[in-house]
């Protein structure tokens, strides 16, 4: 089933893509019961703004199977952009106002790249704080990536994010904690890509009511989720949208930062992502450059040798859980209709019967 783009708002980047299709503001699957409306809100960086749309797009197509999903794309105010980023989202994406007016069964929001140590100090923390209100109370799920979990569980429960002492970078096995709808039919192992300097402890979650779901012996909690009013909230630290190139990109950037003298060390190369001979041919690169620290090493660097060997094994988890929440929202948008139906007609016949005086 491809994805039904809102208000024909589809970037020319992916307009030839058979995946998707425009629909106007009233078309056929505005409020149908068999359509699942969903928010994506995208907060990632201008260099990776366009990359997310597209990675999770092809998720939700491969996981919705005859499900239609209907897609509105979204940004919250204040984070940095530059001019790229901001005709982009001029051109492509609704507003934050725009939720408030408008019906979605679920949300999905994404994190950007943190600037202070505390996330309540960030620009964008009041208009994110007030969609993850509205979500609460508005939506039967929502999910929330990586810096937008530690967002959310900092902002209901009062977690605070943990440093960690190096980026939890790569692809990391995990193993299913406990049986929910998210995890049915799940592989094991499952694996899911993490990338981020900070985490939230197990027993922080479990102390405040979360369900953890799946957890890496090596990455620690990976997805958790808790009941907030009416929203089911399922988090990802990790990354089970990346495409198969995305840490390539991630680390291949991490390693131009350093010899531009933008970080003190020389990144950690990506766990259980590379073959034995992408990863020989990448630390005969470290080598060289930790000999010869000039961002003119960056033409050395073997991105098109290591490429062609790289596989997306998280593929299977990914489709695995983004399908099981699809059909949670199918699910429980169908009991709420039906509960209205029989409320209405229960009023009807209330209102049909006799008076006896």
């Amino acid at each position: 089933m491809a994805l039904l783009i809102d208000g024909g708002r589809i970037p020319p980047r992916w307009a030839d893509r058979k995946m998707l299709l425009p629909v106007k503001p009233n078309g056929h699957y505005d409020s149908g019961a068999e359509c699942v409306r969903i928010a994506l809100i995208n907060n990632m960086p201008d260099a990776a703004l366009e990359d997310t749309e597209m990675q999770f797009m092809e998720l939700l197509a491969a996981a919705a199977g005859d499900v239609p999903v209907r897609l509105s794309l979204h940004s919250l105010p204040r984070v940095p952009r530059g001019d790229r980023g901001v005709a982009h989202l001029n051109n492509f994406y609704f507003g934050i106002d725009d939720l408030w007016n408008r019906q979605f069964d679920a949300v999905i929001m994404t994190g950007t790249e943190p600037r202070q140590l505390d996330l309540r100090q960030e620009l964008y923390w009041s208009p994110m704080a007030e969609v993850l209100d509205w979500a609460e109370r508005n939506t039967v799920s929502t999910i929330l990536s990586c810096l937008a979990a530690h967002a959310g569980v900092l902002h209901s429960d009062g977690i605070r994010r943990q440093p960690l002492p190096d980026k939890q970078f790569g692809v990391f096995e995990s193993t299913k904690v406990c049986d929910h709808e998210l995890t049915h039919h799940a592989s094991r192992p499952m694996r899911f890509p993490h990338s981020r300097w900070n985490e939230v402890r197990e027993d922080d979650l479990t102390a405040s009511g979360y369900a953890v779901l799946t957890k890496s012996a090596q990455a620690g909690v990976d997805v958790f989720a808790k009941q907030k009013r009416k929203s089911l909230f399922v988090h990802f630290q990790g990354h089970p949208e990346y495409g198969s190139r995305t840490l390539l990109k991630e680390y291949r950037r991490d390693i131009k930062r350093f010899l531009r003298k933008e970080r003190e060390t020389y990144p950690t190369m990506p766990h259980g992502y590379f073959d034995a001979a992408a990863t020989n041919l990448l630390t005969e690169f470290q080598q060289s450059s930790l000999a010869h620290p000039r961002e003119e090493q960056m033409v050395l660097f073997p991105e098109n040798m290591v490429v062609e060997a790289l596989q997306n094994t998280w593929q299977a988890s990914a489709n695995c859980i983004y399908r099981n929440w699809l059909q949670y929202v199918l699910s429980k948008k169908a009991e709420t209709s039906a509960f209205a139906a029989m409320t209405a007609s229960y009023g009807q016949a209330q209102r049909k019967r006799p008076v006896v005086s």
